[in-house]
């Protein structure tokens, strides 16, 4: 059911196929810089993914003036200090970030700095709190599952106060997003399966949560169709170009989506569980994925069922009475996740992981109430409900 009211925005420019790289260049002349830093991690700069785009600028009046390569798992404050600070003595006017979720968190935090002056990144923290554009800024991912590219939303830990902090400002969207095969081509068939399913929970929840409406309906069903017809492709063949290039727009079209209709349960409890357990945030959605949307299942039981048709194809949603549909698509994701456990022992449960306890319940579903994509879940949750679900997932 459409809304009476919503918005959607999104002022990302997509530049995606297999030479998208090379449009780097006039794509920042447009926008008058020439000195790039380019923000990444040591694995991207180890991989060779940098030499495409280092040969892409060879022909143009553009430099990469430097590459910052320390950022770490958890981006935190420091690296993004020391970030701006290499910004600001090489003199660069732009900033690539090359990575997945982390890189770029740190290069949104970090055109902070540089756009505003100074060092103190707190007083910028929460919604809204950037006064007027940002330096220009490009996003080429390497994982193919945040969507960061196309959202406004970054996170940055804070290690001496044990907190993560988020950053939530328009200001924060990425002038472009550049989406080529080339970048994920070496992704291991784990993390390829991992960010995969991140990018599926994005879609299904954009689209079963409480804020959808018709137009991320529209990016989150066609996201679910191409995770759906090209992840096992890929997992066959991790070199077909093609098929990575759809993964990739798949997660950029489920970032679109998310980011203008918001995420519920699985994000609650995703959190949660990162914060408690330290596992990847790919990892988390895919555990708790069914378990959820058969939790929500009582009160918005005809839209999981609409999912069967890009997740299933047309043959089987045909053939499934309208009744049986949320269960069929329920059932269709927990067949993926064998699927994908089999392939690459991406773990389906928490027992899986070996990293969670029971003893944690109490804490991740404590957590899990308080964070804010709760709120946005079509069915209630009591704490209760919560340790309901862990144990479900255990």
């Amino acid at each position: 059911m459409a809304k009476p009211y919503y918005e959607f925005f999104c002022p990302v420019k997509v530049i995606a196929g297999h030479a998208a790289l090379e449009h780097i260049p006039f794509e920042l002349a447009t926008l008058g810089a020439k000195r790039v830093l380019i923000i990444t991690d040591k694995g991207v700069r180890h991989n060779q993914l940098l030499a495409p785009i280092e040969a892409a600028f060879a022909a143009s009046d553009s430099v990469i003036a430097d590459i910052f390569d320390d950022v770490p798992p958890d981006s935190s404050l420091q690296t993004v200090r020391q970030a701006a600070q290499l910004y600001r003595e090489q003199h660069c006017d732009a900033i690539i970030a090359v990575g997945g979720g982390s890189v770029i968190d740190t290069s949104k935090a970090t055109n902070i700095l540089v756009s505003e002056g100074g060092d103190d990144l707190l007083q910028y923290s929460g919604a809204h709190n950037l006064p007027k554009p940002l330096k220009p800024f490009f996003v080429i991912p390497t994982t193919s599952g945040t969507g960061s590219e196309v959202t406004m939303v970054a996170v940055v830990a804070d290690p001496e106060k044990n907190v993560k902090m988020a950053f939530a400002s328009y200001y924060l969207m990425p002038h472009a997003a550049i989406l080529d095969p080339r970048m994920t081509k070496t992704l291991p068939p784990h993390l390829t399966a991992m960010t995969a399913m991140d990018a599926m929970t994005h879609a299904i929840e954009a689209y079963t949560c409480m804020a959808a409406n018709p137009i991320s309906d529209a990016y989150a069903t066609a996201a679910i169709k191409k995770i759906s017809e090209n992840l096992f492709h890929v997992l066959d063949n991790p070199e077909d170009a093609q098929a990575r290039l759809e993964l990739a727009q798949a997660s950029t079209m489920a970032g679109i989506a998310f980011s203008n209709s918001m995420v519920g349960l699985v994000h609650s409890l995703g959190h949660a569980l990162g914060a408690v357990a330290h596992l990847p945030h790919g990892l988390c959605m895919n555990l708790f994925l069914p378990y959820v949307l058969e939790y929500n299942q009582s009160v918005n039981g005809a839209k999981i069922g609409e999912l069967l048709l890009p997740l299933a194809g047309a043959e089987i949603y045909a053939q499934t009475p309208a009744h049986l549909r949320a269960e069929k698509t329920i059932r269709s994701i927990s067949t993926m996740r064998d699927r994908l456990y089999s392939l690459t022992q991406l773990p389906r449960t928490l027992r899986e992981t070996h990293k969670v306890s029971q003893a944690q319940f109490d804490e991740i579903a404590d957590k899990a109430l308080n964070d804010g994509s709760i709120i946005y879940n079509p069915k209630e949750a009591s704490l209760a409900d919560l340790k309901q679900i862990l144990e479900k997932a255990w």
